[in-house]
């Protein structure tokens, strides 16, 4: 999973995360207050910056297009941005008002007290104008775009209407953090990323059960004209809802620490650079849950690297978390979840299929070869009324059961499915594996889902076959015997 090619155009609400940290020793003598001595301080970019710093992280490159004043916390923030490799500063200077910065004070690792700078008022025309044409500049240079929308006046109609026209017209998608709740304003948006919280205010329904979420998310992905809604439900996990397709939700895995700050900037920007980078919204998913995963361990805001978030999935394979990894049978929705973990490592996978009846050496040098031509795989079985409808009303010998059970336990094989039609078609469409095998006793032209891995830009393998070998064969000798 390499990001290093993906440049994310982000917009914004910029600001200054300020903490100064201290220690709280006596009351002040002119008010009944603690006094804070203070020992540290550490400044960073907030807001739409730190949507950045995830990308950055994460290994992609990202243009910060947002408003700053001209004052000390500006120069501060365009300091900070000046240091960061990869990310072009790309941010408006505004002289009517101040940079955005947040100072929280800190004392025995509680916040006693946060303190806003911020103007309310409306986007000026000149600074809407500065904007428009940063944008302008650097949006064919990039394959995403984030919306980071805090309320604080950037993201205003104008802009939002400049920015989704330019998006659209270069086949660029947008994905929205957002804040208000007319989703009108994000019309067009590939991705929208409301927390719960935000999606029951937009859509005015409750989001309790899961059930709930995808009525609500439905509701305003209409408004938004969008083509998905992910919606993020803190220690509950986060839920996919696509404009054509069933929902698909993930859970979050348990932590010691979970820390939602800054989380819901880690998620959008693992989403817009995984599908700039070519993942589906599910695969995309995926990782942006495993990223957020790492953030939610660490306290305040933080960022995840890419390091992390491939431990993170690597963990999630090995413990089967929300998912039926253990099961030598996985459903065709599992599966498909499986596939996309493996993926989103950069992973290829391979597929072949057969009723495995009895298995024999020819069935286990299928096999090997399948597999040493991917990095896992895939084995599809007919269930025991397919095998009956191909193969007669004496067959199968072994039950499904029993059959992914042998499957299961061979070291080539990674994962086991079962299709119940007379071929594996809508399974291959299902998956989309990279690598299809079959023996070498078939053609391009005669393979089932063909047509479909190599017009996907995957590979058709077929394998040689060991002659001698078969399961009716295995059958007759022991009926004669």
């Amino acid at each position: 999973m390499d990001f290093s090619a993906i440049t994310v155009l982000c917009v914004g609400d910029v600001m200054l995360d300020r903490f100064l940290y201290g220690r709280m020793e006596r009351i002040s003598p002119e008010a009944p207050v603690p006094v804070l001595l203070l020992d540290n301080r550490r400044e960073m970019p907030g807001g739409a910056g730190n949507v950045a710093s995830n990308i950055l992280s994460l290994g992609g490159r990202a243009v910060l297009v947002g408003l700053t004043g001209q004052d000390e916390a500006g120069a501060t923030l365009r300091a900070a941005l000046a240091n960061r490799e990869r990310l072009c500063d790309a941010t408006c200077v505004s002289p009517v008002r101040p940079t955005i910065c947040k100072t929280r004070f800190i004392a025995a690792h509680q916040q006693v007290v946060r303190v806003d700078e911020e103007s309310r008022t409306a986007l000026e025309t000149h600074e809407a104008e500065k904007l428009c044409a940063a944008i302008s500049a650097h949006m064919a240079q990039v394959q995403a775009v984030v919306v980071s929308d805090y309320g604080k006046g950037v993201c205003a109609p104008a802009v939002l209407e400049h920015l989704f026209a330019q998006a659209r017209h270069l086949g660029v998608p947008v994905f929205v953090d957002p804040k208000s709740t007319d989703y009108s304003l994000y019309r067009g948006a590939a991705c929208i990323t409301p927390n719960a919280r935000e999606l029951a205010a937009a859509s005015a329904l409750p989001v309790e059960s899961e059930a709930q979420v995808e009525t609500a998310a439905r509701t305003v992905m209409e408004l938004a004209e969008a083509q998905a809604i992910l919606a993020t439900r803190s220690e509950k996990g986060m839920m996919l809802v696509r404009r054509n397709g069933p929902a698909l939700s993930v859970p979050a895995r348990a932590r010691e620490v979970f820390d939602v700050s800054g989380a819901g900037d880690t998620v959008i920007a693992t989403m817009a650079l995984a599908v700039g980078a070519g993942m589906s919204f599910e695969q995309a998913m995926r990782v942006a849950n495993a990223a957020a995963g790492v953030v939610v361990g660490k306290l305040g805001t933080a960022t995840a690297d890419i390091g992390e978030v491939l431990r993170e999935l690597d963990d999630q394979d090995a413990s089967g978390e929300g998912e039926e990894t253990m099961a030598p049978l996985l459903s065709l929705e599992a599966m498909r979840g499986q596939v996309d973990r493996w993926r989103a490592r950069g992973l290829k996978v391979g597929f072949t299929n057969g009723c495995f009846d009895i298995l024999h050496p020819g069935h286990v040098s299928l096999l090997a070869q399948a597999r040493a031509a991917c990095d896992r795989l895939v084995v599809a079985l007919n269930t025991d009324a397919s095998v009956r409808r191909l193969k007669g009303e004496t067959r199968p010998v072994n039950t499904l059961e029993a059959r992914a059970t042998v499957m299961g336990a061979l070291r080539m094989v990674d994962a086991v499915v079962a299709f119940d039609a007379d071929t594996p078609l809508e399974t291959i469409r299902a998956l989309m594996p990279d690598v299809l095998v079959k023996g070498a006793d078939y053609t391009a032209e005669t393979v089932v889902g063909a047509d479909l891995v190599l017009g996907a830009g995957g590979r058709l393998v077929l394998a040689d076959l060991r002659q001698g070998h078969s399961t009716t064969a295995i059958i007759g000798r022991a009926r004669s015997e």
